[in-house]
């Protein structure tokens, strides 16, 4: 048997193909023993070779053949044309006064990117097809009840028909289950769709974790982005079974049936990780750290910082004393970019929608505007009431709280421009929130319930999606400065809880979901005014005083 080609025999050196391989040249790919390593080096003196174990192989990374010069491969990376080149490349005229990186920095941008995708794709996108694949589940079986029921009921009816009338009885029952045929079709064609779906989800995710972990950088740089083709949820298929209601027999028709009908309706997509609450998904349980630490701290250059707002985990959104909203940073404290409001006047508060658009109220304009590719849009104007607090809920509505020139406040849901729901008066027809406060902040729990801080009644308001009261919060004791609670801006996070600013003891409350305090944040804190919350459960602080934005770990 020739051990060359015996598959029971062990790997042999690619040069002299009998001694076994003992080392491996990450450069070439070649399997070598160690007697053949010297010849090896000499075949090609112009490459540096790289011997390693052969058990060790792969672990030199394959850098990317220039495209204008074959024989080089690049190490750098050309920040202009966004490509790779060699140094040949560099010199070359082509590249003039160009800024070159290192392009494992790239490298490492890059897979940063694969992962965090990957985790969407895992965390969200899938978890989320999930969900719907066992509402579509629970929707075919449903269906199935429905119809059975539906039979019974006409079965029943039959009995007290004459023989006259069997026939028609018999036609009544085809009609029915041709239409159970029909949608329970549907229903398994698009419960079968979205498992199929979901089978293709994992399969990428399986190709990302290929292309996170290969070491050849052109397949990394290779690498297409997969979540547009997920991005866009399929339809949810609503039926409606025939309604069946039996009449007289001395009647001129014998029953009444309307045929069901599938209609398709939309599926909500929530990209945090706190999975939104339509979807069913708990998310994991996290525990207050023993003590918060400062992750970061920027400087925003305002005079005044007021609000703070989320677009990602490594930017945000603030606003100041001015008419100018700036995306900054939060890692690096580089600004990013920079938007004007479209009066002129600064914003009272600032949010971010799921598909990452600012939205801003206008308190003098009173105006919610929304900007949209660098356009501003104007989505409610109000004529007695003028908008403050905003906040985008899990089923992507608006809540905004408002007051009238009587100082009366309100919280009123928007669907778009159109006016959903008013919260404010309770069941006595008391006003909920107090008079003559205009910087109310607002948002919404993970239970759906409405959480507004209201500054004027030195209270956290809590109301069910309703509007009842549930709860109102007025601190806790002692409290680290012995100054009356002041809440300014609110958030919520993934375990329900409720955190608030309080401007006068310089630090954060937490409370849980139904109102029992449960610890302090300060870290330093100095006026803390507006927060908010990353999909990784960290806060994220606007300082009013001394305009820096500090982000805190607080949960493990």
């Amino acid at each position: 048997m020739d051990p060359r080609t015996s598959a029971q025999d062990v790997m042999r050196c690619d040069l002299c193909e009998t001694a076994v391989v003992q080392m491996h040249c990450d450069t070439c790919l070649v399997n070598l023993c160690k007697t053949c390593v010297g010849e090896h080096f000499s075949t090609d003196l112009s490459k540096p070779h790289k011997i390693v174990d052969f058990k060790a192989r792969k672990s030199t990374l394959i850098y990317p053949k220039c495209t204008s010069h074959d024989v080089e491969t690049c190490e750098m990376y050309c920040t202009q044309c966004d490509i790779p080149v060699c140094n040949t490349c560099i010199a070359s005229d082509q590249h003039l006064g160009h800024r070159f990186v290192k392009i494992i920095e790239v490298l490492s941008k890059r897979k940063e990117k694969i992962i965090k995708e990957r985790t969407e794709l895992k965390e969200t996108i899938y978890q989320t097809y999930q969900g719907i694949a066992s509402d579509a589940e629970k929707r075919l079986n449903l269906l199935q009840e429905e119809y059975e029921n539906l039979l019974a009921v006409i079965t029943k009816q039959e009995d007290i028909w004459h023989r006259e009338i069997t026939e028609l009885v018999h036609q009544l029952k085809s009609r029915t289950h041709e239409m159970e045929k029909k949608q329970l079709e549907t229903l398994q064609k698009h419960f079968d769709e979205i498992k199929q779906k979901i089978s293709d989800i994992q399969d990428d995710i399986n190709s990302i974790d290929d292309a996170f972990n290969s070491t050849n950088i052109s397949e990394v740089f290779s690498f297409l982005s997969l979540m547009n083709k997920y991005r866009k949820l399929p339809k949810k298929i609503v039926f409606g079974v025939p309604k069946f209601s039996p009449n007289k027999i001395q009647e001129e028709q014998l029953y009444n049936f309307t045929p069901g009908v599938l209609e398709e309706d939309e599926y909500k997509f929530n990209m945090s990780k706190s999975e939104s609450p339509e979807t069913g998904f708990s998310p994991p349980v996290k525990q207050l750290l023993d003590e918060p630490e400062t992750v970061t701290t920027i400087d925003t250059g305002y005079r005044v910082l007021y609000n703070v707002t989320c677009l990602s985990d490594e930017e945000i959104w603030t606003s100041g004393n001015d008419n100018v909203m700036n995306l900054y940073s939060i890692n690096q404290g580089s600004l990013l970019k920079s938007v004007a409001t479209k009066s002129g006047n600064g914003p009272e508060d600032i949010a971010v929608t799921k598909s990452g658009d600012l939205v801003y109220t206008d308190y003098y304009d009173r105006t919610v505007n929304i900007v949209k590719n660098e356009k501003i849009e104007e989505v409610i104007r109000l004529q007695n009431w003028r908008p403050s607090g905003v906040c985008i809920t899990y089923n992507w509505d608006l809540l905004v709280t408002m007051y009238d020139d009587n100082n009366q406040s309100k919280v009123v849901r928007y669907c778009g421009s159109t006016e959903k729901q008013t919260i404010q008066s309770d069941e006595m027809s008391k006003p909920l929130f107090s008079f003559g406060t205009f910087d109310n902040c607002i948002c919404e729990n993970r239970n759906l319930d409405i959480c507004v801080s209201d500054s004027g009644a030195k209270a956290v308001v809590v109301v069910n999606q309703a509007g009842k009261l549930r709860f109102r919060y007025t601190g806790h004791t002692p409290a680290p400065m012995n100054q009356p609670f002041n809440p300014r801006g609110i958030t919520t996070d993934s375990q329900s809880h409720i955190l608030t600013t309080d401007e006068n003891n310089h630090c954060v409350h937490i409370i849980d979901k139904d109102g029992q305090f449960l610890r302090y944040i300060d870290c330093g804190l100095s006026s803390p005014y507006r927060l908010c919350i990353d999909t990784n459960d960290n806060l994220i602080v606007a300082q009013c005083n001394n305009r820096q934005v500090k982000k805190i770990k607080y949960l493990k």
